[in-house]
């Protein structure tokens, strides 16, 4: 049975005193896992009461089914300025940030990337993918045998393609990367969170300009031929930014950090190189970086037995619905030799939000893990695992901020 179909439930049995809050950490020495709390909840069943950060009441799904649902039902909004979970009002989203509205903004913005994001055209990167690697892992290599695998691996190759895609010049790579850490890491200050973002718009702004009065050969510039605004582009330009480069950068250095730590997979992938595609969708489902999204109830919805109010947020856990038992088995294993399941895992999410760029994020995975293991076949930890530093759960994307590795010269 899945978790959709189980048996409903009044939610006044649900709305139990230990209503859950947002955690702050992750259990000690399991640096891969959901958080606790989340993972006994989805044991107690795929929907939980539970109060969001900023006081609000609402409710957290774990399970696959519902939130595979949730992410498909029209009923659920993304807009920000829907979302309750603060007492105060929150805004619309500026122009072109379109992971936060829904249609018909949504699809005005999303459409002109779809072409630009197929899966041929992402097929069509890899070469280059390849040399951005082979260019890093130069580097890593010639100040070697040590380096943060963060700095050296996760973050300069993505970095690099997404910049190279929306044509930011190569010189202003490196602080605009610095912008975007900034504001995505989760412990900054909102003073200094708002300064990252202000410049960032800024730079954004100067660029659009210069791709309108020179077009050269880019998504952006490709995007000044369409109605769509300077703002617009502004927002759009953004969001593929930090999601393309964000993302990414954690899966590298925390998908690598896993297979460290799981020698026998590790050891498989190495003997069995063609085990790459696998093991990549293997590691998107194990450590779900893009942990959770909300939507907003527009009416009263009947979700997993219990009634979510109209105007109410829900949490949906995309780690815990990747490591749902009625989904997968043996769901807290890593195993990239898994068999896929009809519909597969929910790391990209689902419906018309589905991530647009996850076959650029697939090809940078299979393309970089590959080439760090062939160049590095010692690669190690080089500080006891309990010491490599974690991003908190504050930060939207999880990972590690640094990740020392050490390897036979």
């Amino acid at each position: 049975m899945s978790a959709s179909q189980q048996s409903p439930q009044s939610s006044q049995s649900l709305a139990s005193p230990q209503r859950l809050t947002t955690p702050t950490t992750r259990r000690p020495g399991c640096p891969f896992d959901p958080p606790a709390e989340f993972t006994e909840a989805r044991r107690q069943g795929p929907i939980s009461p539970f109060t969001h950060i900023g006081g609000k009441p609402g409710w957290l799904v774990t399970g696959h089914d519902l939130v595979r649902s949730v992410l498909a039902d029209p009923r659920f909004s993304s807009r920000k300025d829907l979302l309750n979970v603060v007492d105060f009002e929150v805004p619309p989203a500026p122009p072109g940030e379109f992971l936060l509205m829904d249609d018909p903004d949504h699809s005005r913005y999303r459409k002109p990337l779809v072409s630009r994001f197929t899966a041929r055209r992402m097929r069509l990167l890899g070469e280059r993918v390849e040399q951005i690697t082979a260019d890093c892992l130069d580097a890593m290599e010639a100040a070697g045998p040590t380096a943060d695998l963060v700095t050296a691996f996760g973050k300069p190759i993505p970095t690099i393609v997404i910049c190279e895609i929306l044509g930011v010049p190569y010189a202003d790579r490196a602080s605009f990367q610095e912008q975007i850490d900034t504001f995505m890491s989760g412990e900054t200050s909102d003073e200094d969170l708002v300064a990252a973002y202000t410049a960032t718009q800024e730079y954004l702004a100067g660029l659009v300009a210069a791709k309108r009065a020179h077009p050269t050969d880019d998504v952006l510039s490709e995007l000044t031929e369409t109605d769509l605004t300077d703002e617009e582009l502004q927002g759009i330009a953004l969001i593929l930014l930090a999601a393309g480069f964000d993302t990414t950068a954690n899966m590298l250095s925390l998908g690598t950090f896993a297979l460290l730590q799981h020698p026998e997979q590790l050891a498989a992938l190495r003997a069995e190189p063609a085990l790459i595609d696998q093991a990549v969708e293997e590691l998107l489902r194990y450590l779900s970086v893009a942990k959770s999204f909300m939507r907003t109830a527009l009416e009263d919805v009947e979700l997993g037995g219990v009634t979510v109010t109209a105007g109410t947020t829900v949490l949906l856990s995309y780690n815990t619905a990747n490591r749902d038992p009625e989904r997968f088995e043996d769901p807290h294993v890593l195993d990239i030799r898994r068999k896929p399941v009809p519909g597969g895992h929910l790391a990209f999410g689902h419906g018309v939000h589905l991530c647009l760029g996850a076959q650029l994020a697939r090809i940078e995975m299979r393309v970089a893990l590959t080439a760090l293991l062939d160049r590095f076949p010692t690669l190690r930890l080089a500080v006891p695992p309990e010491e490599v530093a974690l991003r908190p759960e504050t930060a939207d994307i999880y990972g590690v901020k640094s990740l020392p590795v050490t390897w036979d010269a």
